[in-house]
């Protein structure tokens, strides 16, 4: 008869919330009050957040690995991401992990991505500890934000044992935790005792042979290849000969060069590891992640790790502008299709796909913002390139075109709920709910297709003038909803090159909203503006005036310019219709024209609406 055992000297447990409802803060509460650090010890904070871009944004964008010891036990945590976004680092954590605590904040309550979270942690069967989060700030409804908890549980059909969740009221930020709203806590204490008693130590079977599960990758100058992942089953030693099977289920001999587990954020060696244990593991070249690596005389594998398919896609291709490579380390499309394929080794979400062409490369992901983030990381790595607009995946079902579907949930205030909607009814919304608590701001739940909120998000923000708060979840694939406007205004093209003119400037202000600002390089086919009609304009943005000996000289040199706000790469890349690019670089980001110059984009026009013409 197998026996199943409980390794109580670890507890694994991954931290799930919405972005910025304080996870990688409260982290750093366990860490000083669980002995880590000296009293006197100068800490960064977020220290969780190590990657650049995750301190520039306040977000978690890969799940991390860290440890603190309490009461003799060692406590493993995951730090999740919060955003959709990147589901696939949350999907990965998840296998590691035997129980969650779900951090909800007081006042904004469970969102969509707590939703999603959620979701795939009770999928998992994990035990799950409440905690709600920031109970000081001033407009915080904590009871309320219970029943909404409740309520989450048992639409995502949790079971009797799910619903009876252990819960916990906290300040991360000043390192407190409490049972009850009345008493004063005092540290995090209640915290760590509560993880050790509710959250079960990681099961395995007696006597059975090693299995881990490659959940992570990671990459060392002296060690090569790292694996990451947590041992199912048995024990291993450093020299130990294993075995990695793949996802064709071929075995791959591998001597463990090297083993390493968490203490805190950082890693130390260790001569063995048993059941339950987070480890990396140094040895193997060819690895992925869901590979099971195990024993040779017993090769079984587990369950790979699934994740949802990508929605969304981007082709990348080599900047051929007037002005490319002159700021990129890598230009070449070999190099750019190497960073791609290592992207996909380290993330199970990002796919690539190529056509076999010199053209681009097709990369599918979760959503606009995951590829923006991949494309902002290259760009800083050196990397130059150009990327598409990008474009949702549609599928074929029973001979019916079916879309990705997005559920949208928008706070805002009351006056301006009209034109939110009116908004997201001509780009095929549909509104499912509406709250209004009378107290000035209404939260509307949509249906929405995922192709109508690429480049939303600042025309809502701009409609609600910054007051509007928008969150969308993936809901599943229904029937196309029909053609709807993605853009309503044109752009402004420049069709020369040389350097923009304050003269020039000055003088196409009227004609819409400009991206450039006077002395900056431009060439034909670059877009320099967003036009106030539909159609594209041609514009000289060169243009000097006139010289005549009727003025006195430097007379019309104080040409006044309204002030131009730079466009972020998340903006351009949102902006963008199909037919254009946005050219990425490390010290630049523009946007152009697919076919640069204006007399073949006129030729292509003409064939486009002559097609039409013939086809009705």
């Amino acid at each position: 008869m197998t026996q199943i055992l409980r390794n109580e000297n670890l507890r694994n447990v991954a931290i799930i919330a919405h972005v910025d409802h304080g996870k990688t803060t409260l982290v750093d509460g366990l860490f000083r009050q669980s002995g880590l650090f000296r009293s006197d010890q100068k800490v960064e904070e977020r220290l969780m957040d190590n990657m650049e871009l995750e301190r520039e944004r306040g977000i978690t964008i890969a799940a991390k690995n860290c440890s603190v010891k309490w009461k003799g036990v060692r406590i493993n945590i995951i730090d999740t991401p919060g955003h959709a976004d990147f589901g696939g680092e949350v999907e990965r954590a998840l296998s590691m992990a035997d129980g969650a605590i779900l951090l909800v904040d007081a006042s904004e309550g469970p969102l969509p991505q707590t939703r999603f979270v959620l979701k795939k942690a009770l999928a998992a069967g994990l035990k799950i500890l409440v905690v709600i989060n920031k109970i000081d700030r001033k407009d915080a409804r904590p009871y309320a934000v219970l029943d909404e908890i409740y309520d989450l549980l048992i639409d995502l059909g949790a079971n009797d044992e799910q619903l009876e969740f252990p819960l916990l009221y906290a300040i991360g930020r000043d390192g407190i935790a409490q049972k009850t709203l009345e008493e004063k806590g005092e540290n995090l204490h209640i915290l760590l005792d509560t993880i050790l008693q509710e959250i079960p130590g990681p099961s395995y079977t007696a006597n059975a042979p090693f299995q881990m599960l490659v959940s992570d990758l990671g990459y060392s100058d002296y060690m090569g290849r790292l694996a990451i992942g947590k041992i199912f089953n048995g024990a291993a030693r450093s020299r130990d000969s294993l075995v990695c099977l793949g996802e064709n289920g071929k075995a791959i001999d591998l001597k463990v060069s090297k083993l390493q587990t968490y203490e805190g954020i950082n890693l130390i060696d260790a001569n063995d590891v048993n059941a339950g244990d987070i480890i990396v593991l140094a040895g193997i070249e060819n690895v992925k992640i869901g590979d099971t690596i195990c024993n040779q005389e017993a090769p079984r594998p587990l369950p790979r790790i699934s994740v949802d398919k990508p929605t969304v896609s981007m082709k990348f291709s080599i900047n051929d502008s007037p002005l490319g490579g002159r700021e990129g380390k890598y230009v070449q499309l070999t190099r750019i299709r190497e960073r791609l394929i290592k992207e996909t080794l380290l993330n199970v979400a990002i796919e690539v796909e190529e056509n076999g062409k010199q053209e681009g490369i097709l990369v599918k992901g979760r959503g606009e913002f995951q590829l923006a983030i991949l494309v902002e990381t290259m760009r800083r790595e050196g990397y130059e390139f150009s990327v598409g607009r990008p474009e949702v995946i549609f599928r074929h079902e029973n001979g019916r075109k079916t879309e990705p579907i997005e559920k949208l949930m928008v706070d805002c205030e009351e006056q301006f709920m009209g034109l939110v909607t009116e908004k997201l009814s001509l780009r095929k919304g549909r509104m499912t709910n509406l709250i209004n608590n009378g107290m000035g701001r209404v939260h509307i739940e949509f249906s929405v297709p995922t192709r109508s909120l690429i480049g939303y998000r600042d025309e809502f923000l701009t409609d609600t003038r910054g007051t509007g708060i928008m969150n969308s979840l993936f809901d599943g694939y229904e029937p196309f909803r029909g053609e709807c406007p993605s853009r309503f205004t044109g752009s402004i093209v420049a069709d020369r090159t040389g350097h923009a003119v304050p003269y020039a400037l000055f003088n196409l202000e009227p004609r819409g909203r400009l991206f450039i600002t006077p002395g900056e390089p431009v060439y034909e086919g670059m877009i320099i503006g967003e036009h106030n009609r539909s159609q594209d304009i041609d514009v000289n943005a060169t243009k000097e005036k006139k010289l005549t000996n009727m003025r006195a000289a430097g007379k019309d040199d104080n040409v006044l310019l309204s002030p131009i706000k730079p466009m972020t790469l998340e903006q351009t890349i949102s902006f963008i219709r199909e037919d254009e690019l946005v050219e990425v670089t490390p010290r630049s980001i523009r946007m152009r024209k697919g076919v640069l110059s204006a007399q073949k984009r006129h030729l292509v026009r003409s064939a486009k609406i002559k097609k039409l013409t013939q086809e009705k």
